[in-house]
């Protein structure tokens, strides 16, 4: 009588495309429309003043000048917001960049518990850019040796 074995050991490539998968789900995760985050953003400095002024106490008002402080931490807020987002997109640029400066090289990339050799044939761009060695993808911080 024949006994079939199920083989559950996956290879150190087939373990890197499901790490692959799941840090592309985590990144873009979201609830209710809004991704988590562990601090606070002008959307919710404009709902916590909203809030305050919608339940301060109508024979004490909120004095003009804390209202105009609020309002300039608000608006500093909001430029340190598009700051941030600004670098975020030039921090992609750079790092687009360095994946296509890789194209034609030879590179050594580790893939988990082994490390593969090959010759980068393409490279993706945005924010987290990727190149193709052997026909698969790799994030940048894969690579350990790059050769001329």
């Amino acid at each position: 009588m024949e006994t079939n074995v199920l083989n559950t050991s996956m290879t150190s490539s087939e373990r890197f495309a499901v790490e692959n998968e799941v840090n592309n789900f985590n990144k873009k995760n979201t609830v209710n429309g809004r991704t988590a985050s562990q601090s606070l953003g002008k959307d919710d400095f404009l709902k916590l003043l909203i809030t305050q002024l919608s339940n301060q106490d109508p024979t004490n008002p909120m004095e003009d000048t804390e209202f105009i402080s609020q309002m300039a931490q608000f608006s500093s807020l909001e430029q340190i917001t598009n700051m941030n987002e600004s670098f975020s997109k030039m921090a992609a640029m750079i790092n687009s960049s360095q994946g296509m400066n890789l194209l034609g090289r030879t590179v050594d990339m580790d893939i988990g518990d082994a490390t593969t050799q090959g010759v980068v044939e393409a490279a993706t761009m945005g924010e987290k850019p990727q190149v193709m060695v052997n026909g698969m993808y790799y994030d940048l911080e894969r690579i350990k040796n790059i050769y001329n």
